[in-house]
């Protein structure tokens, strides 16, 4: 059995197998080094230069990113938005994109505060609804559909082989954020997506302790040329042990987010009947909005992001946050640790999302743990 036989779990368990072959070192060096030594020739042989263009450190983590996604190559950059920005500077002044009503509150930020000033046309449309979507489409100007499936933070659920459908009719590509959903519970590529995005802070390095984005393509076509160009002349490029603590992280990417996600499942389905919870919001409830769809896209699970809108609205929903113990009130997602927010109050005035809704990132902790954690939290956030 060679490593290529070997199934996705193997494959991130053992990030991909390689071996240092100078030291026989199962876990890789870290290259620090900012440049590289010119052959007496005057070439690179050893397809290194300077850090901006290429590392040797990001190597063995764009090719298990990859492999599990079933792409033909893979970008690392800084941050997750890094990568996002880049997919749309790689389109020109004129082109029209469409981005989901329901698309994390960064990248409209972005899109609203840089991206039409600049001289993209940009249209936010319901993803759900694909009658929509084509009426939105302009076929020979629309030039990029990008989406978010599940959607933070109301996990609205997107058709993508519909959506991909749609965009390669118009002449168009589509692009996903996949952060929630990851390589574990969804192949995008295979369902005829161009570009797989990950804010690989989230759950591919799941210890909450680095920043970093990450690009996958089905082909390696002109537009993934313009992206290794973007990335190399911005200099939007994560650092060598930024790399390396990825590579890590994700070794344990199947358990880790397998867990979660089944305990976000249990929590769902309990908090359904609490008597402040006025709605939950999970793709794996039957009578969530899109989870047909979210069962066919995906398989073994429906991710670990849930959120729940409180009775008592807006104050209701922050004194309840304010009482946790065992859940944290932080930013982010995807760590070990589980996370509550209430997004409305960090999102501001571009927010869309409801004041009475808390987000839940949902870690590795006993699930009865949490729930009771949490009901404890918000019964005290309803008292007088």
């Amino acid at each position: 059995m060679t490593t290529a036989d070997w199934r996705p779990e193997s494959c991130a368990a053992q990030a991909l197998g390689w071996i240092d072959q100078k030291t026989g070192a199962i876990s890789p060096p870290i290259h620090m080094s900012s440049t590289f030594l010119r052959d007496p020739d005057n070439q690179y042989r050893s397809g290194h230069s300077y850090i901006r263009d290429d590392n040797p450190s990001f190597e063995q983590v764009e090719a298990l990113l990859t492999k599990l996604e079933g792409g033909a190559a893979a970008l690392v950059f800084a941050s997750g938005m890094a990568a996002v920005t880049s997919v749309f500077l790689a389109h020109k002044p004129g082109d029209h994109v469409l981005v989901p009503e329901h698309v994390y509150y960064g990248v409209r930020k972005w899109l609203n505060g840089f991206a039409k000033p600049w001289g993209l046309l940009v249209d936010y449309v319901d993803m759900s609804n694909l009658d929509a979507v084509k009426r939105a489409t302009r076929p020979g100007q629309t030039k990029l559909i990008w989406t978010e499936t599940p959607a933070n933070p109301v996990w609205t659920i997107t058709d993508l082989a519909a959506i991909a459908s749609i965009a390669h009719n118009a002449g168009a590509k589509v692009a996903v954020d996949s952060t929630v959903a990851t390589p574990v519970f969804c192949k995008p590529l295979a369902l005829g997506v161009d570009i797989v995005m990950h804010s690989a802070t989230k759950f591919l390095n799941g210890h909450s302790d680095l920043c970093a984005g990450a690009l996958i393509t089905r082909a390696e076509d002109e537009m993934w040329e313009r992206l290794w160009t973007i990335r190399t002349q911005l200099g939007s490029v994560i650092g060598s042990m930024e790399a390396w603590l990825l590579l890590r992280g994700m070794r344990s990417l199947f358990p880790r987010v397998q867990w979660a996600a089944r305990s976000a499942q249990q929590l769902a389905e309990k908090l359904l009947a609490h008597p402040y919870v006025d709605s939950v919001l999970y793709p794996g409830l039957a009578n969530f909005p899109g989870h047909d769809i979210a069962r066919r896209q995906m398989t073994g699970g429906f991710g670990a992001m849930l959120s729940i809108r409180v009775k008592g609205r807006e104050t209701g929903a922050i004194k309840s946050a304010a009482n946790v113990n065992l859940w944290k009130r932080a930013t982010s997602l995807g760590g070990t640790e589980s996370l509550i927010e209430h997004r409305a109050s960090i999102e501001g005035d571009q927010s869309t999302t409801p004041k009475d809704l808390l987000r839940l990132s949902v870690g590795l902790e006993d699930p009865d743990d949490l729930y009771e954690d949490l009901s404890a939290a918000l019964e005290a956030g309803h008292r007088n």
